[in-house]
């Protein structure tokens, strides 16, 4: 149990900084003209290497949460 707690804090570190560059890695919108009323987006799926980042994210931000609540114990 005690190299759990060891390696728990740097586990998280690897997970964040993972998951930061996934979300960094995500294609932008329209910037801000989207904050200003001109949005325009057009609807489209993800395809390819884009919808690899998209679902790694998520998994990602679980593995994440699921680290954050095991180093309360």
């Amino acid at each position: 149990m005690a190299f759990i707690k060891t390696l728990l804090p740097y586990a998280q570190i690897a997970v964040a900084l993972l998951l930061i560059g996934s979300v960094l890695l995500q294609q932008k919108g329209t910037g801000l003209g989207a904050a200003f009323g001109g949005e325009g987006n057009i609807y489209r799926t993800k395809r390819g290497f884009e919808k690899v980042i998209f679902a790694s994210t998520i998994v990602l931000g679980v593995v994440f949460l699921i680290l954050a609540i095991l180093s309360l114990f």
